[in-house]
């Protein structure tokens, strides 16, 4: 079933592309207002689905890999070690955008009307502030940061509530069969979820495509062919950094990942397929203490797409505008945005908020945001894709590093993880006749 979902996934992007130019060549721009209302509506509940079961996903898959790292020894040590790469593959992307943008100059000589870009963006810049950014890392209620989807905020309290579980014993041992319990449960929902995601897929090209156009892309060619490129040099080093520390393994592992990459690059929400990519780590041996651990701290901490996209935007525009800016202001900005970014959501166009304020730090029009905005659809979804693959390059190196990385098993298979009792233990294999497992 996983080979035929990801079939309809291509299918529901190539007919929504190929309906939305139609739409958009045939249709009055009122009229192809009016009907994106119902794709609109499409994408929104299935959005809406995947906030719905992603928060107890990500609490409960992130406290199960807790409990069951066994002690505060293995808990520090995999948690120093993934926050160490995280640090450096932010700053490879950060400097890698800022670089590209530098060497290719995407925005000199640009001929676009800066005159359309009069006016506010719509993007509110006031809570890109690096001591609100640190203040709202901390949640002041579960409860509210699971109604809102605050991933970091989530992340936090469930490290917290993760390892004081661990500190109780054996008097906690009811609540880890119960989180244990709601894994397999939430890995279920998901899979029934998951069943909308070609619809979802195909209205929202279709949407993108039908209100913009497939001319928009030759317009600002230049500016997606430059990020894209920037993109594929990013997963470039991805690869090679996964194949110094994995191995031979390293090919197969984007395509265990082919599925959630699909999925977060026609969506752009890389909340959509973090199940996903949370069960191919599973198949390609991952073990589900450390994946449950590593992949939700890389939906805070770890967006490569979204990091490089930032330097590459924001200097992008000071280029439209003429705007110089020194060597030591573009490697403040890069620190600037290294620090901001870690507040940012896994949700789409979140990475727009984070320019927005660093735009108004560093004196860059507010109107060049407004002409990037006619294509971030485009640019979004390679930067979200780009964020999948990095997550799961970080978590399988992880496993390497810790010396867990298991054989893999087939890719076609698609029995959700169940987490187990010990690090290190070898993953149980899957009971037949187990309900809602395939898609």
């Amino acid at each position: 079933m996983a080979k035929r979902l990801t079939l309809y996934i291509m299918i529901g992007l190539v007919a929504g592309i190929v309906i939305g130019a139609i739409m958009h060549a045939t249709m009055s721009p009122d009229a192809v207002t009016e009907a994106n209302k119902w794709f609109k509506m499409i994408t929104d509940i299935f959005l809406r689905l995947i906030k719905m079961i992603v928060a107890p996903l990500v609490f409960a898959t992130l406290v199960a890999g807790i409990v069951h790292m066994g002690d505060t020894a293995s808990l520090g040590r995999v948690g120093a070690k993934t926050i160490g790469w995280f640090l450096g593959a932010t700053l490879v992307s950060l400097t890698l955008g800022m670089g590209l943008v530098n060497f290719l100059q995407p925005g000199v000589n640009s001929g676009l009307d800066l005159s359309r870009a009069v006016g506010s963006s719509g993007i509110d810049a006031k809570h890109v502030d690096i001591f609100t950014t640190i203040t709202e890392m901390v949640p002041k209620s579960i409860f509210e940061a699971m109604a809102n989807t605050t991933m970091l905020q989530i992340v936090i309290f469930s490290v917290f509530f993760g390892v004081a579980l661990t500190a109780v014993g054996d008097k906690g041992k009811p609540i880890v069969k119960g989180i244990d319990a709601l894994v397999e449960v939430m890995l279920v929902v998901t899979n029934y979820v998951m069943r909308v995601s070609p619809l979802a897929v195909f209205a929202a090209m279709t949407k993108a495509v039908a209100a913009n156009g497939l001319g928009v892309l030759v317009t600002f060619g230049k500016f997606i062919g430059s990020f894209y490129l920037g993109l594929a040099l990013l997963w470039v080093l991805l690869f090679l950094a996964a194949f110094a520390i994995i191995g031979r393994r390293a090919p197969s592992l984007f395509r265990y990942i082919r599925d959630p990459i699909l999925l977060a690059f026609s969506t752009a929400s890389s909340e959509a397929a973090y199940p996903r990519t949370l069960e191919a780590l599973d198949k390609f041996g991952v073990p589900n203490r450390i994946s449950s651990f590593v992949l939700p701290l890389g939906y805070s901490f770890n967006l490569d797409g979204s990091m490089m996209y930032m330097t590459f935007a924001s200097i992008f525009i000071a280029q439209l505008y003429g705007i110089e800016l020194t060597m030591g202001q573009q490697i403040t900005m890069l620190l600037t945005l290294m620090l901001t970014s870690k507040g940012m959501a896994a949700v789409p166009r979140a990475s727009l908020v984070v320019i927005a304020g660093t735009m108004a730090q560093f004196g860059l029009p507010e109107g060049g945001l407004v002409l990037i905005l006619a294509v971030d659809q485009f640019l979004d979804m390679g930067r979200t894709g780009t964020n999948v693959v990095g997550n799961a390059v970080a978590t399988a190196v992880v496993a390497k590093w810790e010396g867990q990385l298991d054989p893999p098993q087939s890719p076609d298979i698609t029995n959700p993880p169940a987490p187990s009792a010990t690090l290190g233990t070898a993953h149980p294999t899957p009971r037949e006749g187990q309900p809602g497992h395939a898609i």
